[in-house]
């Protein structure tokens, strides 16, 4: 049983909506039972940025409870490469759970969700715009189930990978301007410099 904030105006801690792995079945056993219509997605989330926040939002228009898969940390790293995810898993979860779309949040550790969305049985599966009219995992198990896939397009120009390259570029330009300045060079007067025409 989740607590209430222990103060009025103060929300609950959003690390009371993350979910063990292995509780996610009997929970979504729970949901079911009360009516309520699940809407299932996944993803990296590594940085948290207004696409993911607007993608997210607009799954959950779709159902009652919007439960997220997040891919654990080593399978970032498989799935994106070295030097991902830029955040740890724990705390991309707290992130997740902190926006109010978001029902509940769960850390998986294998590449695919397949499994999990086996256990979820979700009502509603919702992949990106760019998995539109591609074989999305776990779709053949919600449709056996009567559930449906959604496809929600991105806002364009919005990715962590874009977020990192633009990092990356502006740290190279300030690098690049550090070195043409050059050491004790301050671009400007300084406080001790004489006018040209002190004698």
């Amino acid at each position: 049983m989740h607590r209430g904030p222990e103060h009025p105006g103060i929300p609950e801690d959003p690390s009371a909506r993350v979910i063990p792995r292995r509780s996610v079945r009997a929970l979504c056993a729970r949901l079911r039972s009360e009516g309520k219509r699940i809407v299932f997605t996944n993803g990296c989330f590594d940085l948290l940025h207004a696409g993911h926040a607007q993608y997210l939002r607009r799954a959950a228009a779709l159902g009652d409870v919007l439960l997220v898969g997040l891919n654990g940390d080593a399978s970032v790293r498989r799935l994106k490469g070295e030097g991902r995810p830029v955040q740890g898993a724990a705390d991309r979860a707290y992130l997740l759970a902190s926006l109010s779309c978001v029902s509940y949040v769960t850390i998986f550790p294998e590449d695919t969700p397949a499994r999990l969305i086996g256990e979820v049985i979700p009502h509603v599966l919702v992949k990106g715009g760019d998995w539109k009219g591609k074989n999305i995992v776990g779709s053949d198990v919600v449709r056996a189930h009567g559930g449906t896939v959604k496809t929600i397009r991105f806002l364009p120009g919005r990715s962590t990978t874009s977020i990192l390259a633009r990092i990356s570029d502006k740290g190279s330009t300030t690098a690049a301007g550090i070195r043409r300045k050059g050491p004790g060079s301050s671009g400007g007067r300084t406080g001790t410099s004489r006018s040209p025409r002190a004698s």
